[in-house]
């Protein structure tokens, strides 16, 4: 009889270590489910910059959130998994793009592209393929019905432009406007809203019709028709991160003292390679976490997004909130929201959560019903920097809203 009992409890402990086992195994392959998000944007030429920093912020994000075990939505644990695309700035390799992601890969939510021509490009595939894409570019058309699968992931140039433009009557005693535009749709999409807020505050404009093709490496044509105006305030509208210290340069040995600005981001890196001091007093709409805001989980980010990149870029800043926002709406939406947008869009009009990249906590939420007619645009804060002494520096902080 003790025999028999040693053998029977000798066999339960047999059966309990397989059904830990099985538990663990379970649980094991529960947090190995896998959550694509696509990148898609320009990782090449001279805007690569823009795509790129979408592109590390993701998979910066990404390896934070695995590396704690991954995202948590419903009753499941998802590993995140970053799939970029390169679509060198060109519409028909957006539209290709956007077709992997959706229909080899599977994914239904994508962060870019990067320009208007190569967002508005993807919309009929992302409508078609039922995806989400969060584009950093400024055509309204893409967030206003019957519009609904993009939703804006940056501050617009019509949002910072009047704030810029009324800061610097108020600041600078600014009178006088000039525009210099590429010669590209959504850069002169820019420049026509830039005019028509300046007209709106009063200010005179002097030039609004000088542009320059893409690929351009002589400015000196160009700035010197606008310089010689002497504006008070010379925009930069539509200018990629490689064109813009060249730009300012040319301003610069042209004689130009005024100021200069745009409200596309920029790389402090590259400016301060190219222009050097001459772009002292350059200003732009930043990435939206200056030292002065920063949470802790944004230094952690930081520290994160250097690993990923090999530095910072003050853009980054910006551009970290599409992931966030993409995995938090689903895990308020649910599961079913991962392969069902409707779902996800239904979950936006009530979505909200404490920004985690602030110190204050304020809400991070979607916004853009004054523009759009519907909340089609992420809540982040309007940072306005000023480059000096090689690097950006808060000019002072706005919001959308």
């Amino acid at each position: 009889m003790g025999r028999f009992c040693f053998s029977s409890r000798k066999a339960l402990a047999s059966v309990l270590v397989v059904l830990l086992s099985l538990s663990l195994c379970s649980a094991a392959l529960a947090a190995e489910k896998e959550l694509k998000i696509g990148v898609l944007g320009v990782m090449s030429g001279p805007a690569a910059s823009w795509g790129l920093v979408n592109r590390y912020c993701a998979e910066a994000s990404a390896k934070m959130i695995n590396d704690k075990g991954g995202f948590q939505i419903g009753e499941d644990t998802y590993k995140i998994k970053i799939v970029a695309v390169d679509d060198r700035n060109d519409p028909k390799v957006s539209v290709s793009g956007a077709e992997r992601l959706i229909y080899e890969e599977g994914i239904h939510y994508i962060i870019g592209p990067n320009i208007d021509p190569t967002s508005m490009a993807i919309v009929p595939v992302i409508e078609k393929g039922k995806a989400i894409s969060i584009p950093y570019a400024f055509s309204k058309k893409l967030y206003t019905a019957p519009a609904s699968n993009s939703i804006l992931g940056m501050i617009a140039s019509y949002q910072a432009g009047p704030v810029i433009y009324s800061y610097l009557m108020k600041e600078k005693g600014i009178k006088s406007i000039a525009f210099v535009a590429r010669n590209d749709s959504e850069s002169l999409n820019q420049r026509d809203e830039g005019v028509e807020a300046a007209r709106k505050l009063g200010l005179e404009i002097l030039a609004e019709k000088d542009t320059y093709e893409p690929g351009t490496t002589d400015f000196f044509p160009v700035m010197s028709s606008v310089v010689g105006k002497k504006p008070d305030l010379l925009v930069l509208s539509g200018a990629a991160p490689a064109d813009t210290p060249l730009l300012i340069k040319t301003a610069r040995e042209l004689g130009f003292e005024g100021i200069l600005s745009t409200e596309t981001a920029q790389d402090a890196k590259v400016i301060a390679e190219l222009a050097g001091d001459a772009a002292n007093g350059f200003i732009s709409v930043g990435g939206a976490s200056t030292p002065e805001i920063r949470s802790a989980y944004m230094e952690d980010f930081i520290k994160e997004y250097e690993k990923v990149a090999g530095e910072w870029n003050d853009e980054a800043g910006t551009k970290v909130y599409a992931l966030e926002i993409i995995l938090n709406t689903l895990k308020q939406a649910g599961p079913e929201a991962i392969d069902d947008v409707e779902k996800f869009k239904a979950a936006m009009e009530t979505f909200s959560m404490p920004n985690p990249y602030l110190k204050d906590n304020r809400p991070l939420h979607y916004i853009g019903t004054p523009y759009f007619g519907q909340k089609r645009q992420i809540s982040i804060p309007m940072v306005v920097t000023v480059f000096e002494g090689g690097d950006f520096k808060t000019l002072f902080v706005g919001s959308a809203e």
